[in-house]
């Protein structure tokens, strides 16, 4: 009998998204011996209903000028044409039916797990999820309080630093700055291309 697939999720609202994501999903990829790494751009995430975020379609697109070439990567869609609010736990559900037999990992940054029980029926993601969590600048993954009463599987991805943030990055194209070295070029020409992020 041949071993479960092993797949990777990693969602965002990747807006935009930028070379940190890319190193923790090759990081992911490799030390977790993944069969696949799915990047799920947020529809309508329920955590940034704040603001406004770029075009879906857009976003779809950085993620795809991000990752072109890499192995193992795909893009999933599930959220984008989902209807309504976008909640990870529904994304697991459908990965858990079409793909019952494979170990599914959710791929997390340390302030996304530090805050995972505020998420919509986060008990059951645990449940049905192995946790892989960036470690960054050698911390160790604090989970919430909630989470430590409860059995869940961790894997630890030991991220180096790397100090770069969508909302710094937005903040800089509104200012009128180059973030080729923040997004690469493919992305940073998307950007400008399509006049994305300027100030009003």
């Amino acid at each position: 009998m041949s071993p479960p697939r092993r797949i990777g999720l990693l969602g965002g609202s990747f807006d935009p998204p930028h070379l940190a994501h890319l190193a923790l999903a090759r990081l992911a990829r490799e030390h977790l011996a993944l069969d696949e790494l799915r990047w799920v751009p947020a529809g309508q995430p329920w955590q940034k209903a704040h603001r406004r975020l770029a075009p879906a379609a857009d976003r779809e697109a950085m993620v795809g000028l991000l990752v072109r070439g890499e192995d193992r990567f795909l893009i999933d869609r599930c959220e984008i044409e989902r209807a309504g609010a976008t909640y990870t736990i529904d994304t697991v559900r459908a990965m858990a039916a079409a793909e019952p037999d494979a170990e599914l990992f959710l791929i997390l940054g340390q302030d996304q797990f530090g805050r995972l029980d505020t998420w919509r029926d986060w008990r059951e993601i645990v449940q049905r999820v192995i946790l892989a969590v960036a470690a960054r600048d050698g911390f160790e993954p604090m989970p919430p309080q909630a989470l430590k009463a409860l059995p869940f599987r961790l894997r630890r991805l030991p991220l180096p630093p790397l100090p770069i943030a969508s909302s710094g990055i937005r903040d800089a194209l509104a200012q009128g700055h180059d973030v080729s070295s923040l997004v690469g070029p493919d992305v940073a020409g998307y950007i400008a291309d399509h006049h994305l992020y300027r100030k009003a």
